[in-house]
C-alpha cells in the first residue's frame, strides 16, 4: 500500500471534520451548541469555524429574534443553496471555470470537451476543491465518476472514515451547487480495499 499523503484544507483535523458534520446534518447552530456536541471549548471552535469560514465551507447569519437581547450567530454548511451561498465559494467557482476555460483554448482536446458547458464548470471547481483537500482526482466523464484512490484518509481511525466520507460527500454537493448546472454528486463508493474510493456523480432529473 503507498504511502498516504496528507490532507490539507477543510478536513485536515478531525475536530473540522466533526464541527462540519454537525453543521451539514443541521444548520443553524450555535457555539454552545457546537461545544457541546464536541467537547470543544468555545474558542476552539470558533477558530475551526473562522477556518471554515474563510475556506468557502461555512456560513454565518445573526439570529432574527422578536424579544429583546443580542441575537446570537448561527452557523450553517455552504450547501449553494439561497441562504446558504458563501461568497468565498462563488469566487473560488468562477475562478476554476476561468482557469479551465484557459486550459482547454491553450491544449485542445483536454478533458472538458464531452460535457455542456456549466457541467465542465462544475468539474472545474470540483476539481480544484478536491486538490485543494490533498486528493488526485481522475475524473471519467463517459461514467460521471472520481477516482480519489488512494484515498488520503485511508490512514484514519477506521470509525473516523464513515464520517469523513459523509462530509467530504456534503463539500462536494456544495461545491457542485454553487458552481451551478446539472451535476450532483451521489455518493461515495468503496471497496475491501481500504484506500479505495470511487465518488459517483449523476445529472440532476
Amino acid at each position: 500500500m503507498p504511502p498516504a499523503r496528507p490532507t490539507y484544507g477543510p478536513i485536515s483535523s478531525y475536530s473540522r471534520v466533526r464541527i462540519l458534520h454537525l453543521v451539514q446534518s443541521q444548520p443553524h447552530r450555535t457555539i454552545g451548541e457546537l461545544c457541546d456536541a464536541t467537547g470543544l471549548h468555545a474558542n476552539t471552535v470558533r477558530e475551526h469555524l473562522q477556518r471554515l469560514i474563510d475556506g468557502g465551507y461555512v456560513v454565518q447569519e445573526s439570529e432574527k429574534r422578536a424579544t429583546r437581547g443580542r441575537p446570537r450567530t448561527l452557523y450553517s454548511a455552504a450547501t449553494g443553496a439561497p441562504g446558504a451561498s458563501s461568497s468565498i465559494a462563488q469566487e473560488k467557482v468562477i475562478a476554476a471555470a476561468r482557469r479551465g476555460d484557459l486550459l482547454r483554448r491553450a491544449i485542445p482536446g483536454v478533458a472538458g470537451e464531452t460535457l455542456e458547458e456549466a457541467a465542465t464548470h462544475q468539474l472545474d471547481a470540483l476539481v480544484e476543491h478536491l486538490e485543494e483537500s490533498g486528493f488526485e482526482p481522475l475524473i471519467d466523464e463517459g461514467a460521471l465518476t472520481v477516482d480519489l484512490s488512494p484515498c488520503p484518509h485511508a490512514a484514519a481511525l477506521p470509525q473516523h472514515r464513515p464520517v469523513l466520507c459523509q462530509v467530504h460527500l456534503g463539500l462536494m454537493q456544495g461545491v457542485l451547487a454553487q458552481a451551478g448546472g446539472p451535476l450532483l454528486a451521489r455518493c461515495v463508493r468503496t471497496t475491501d480495499q481500504v484506500n479505495d474510493c470511487t465518488v459517483e456523480l449523476a445529472h440532476a432529473s
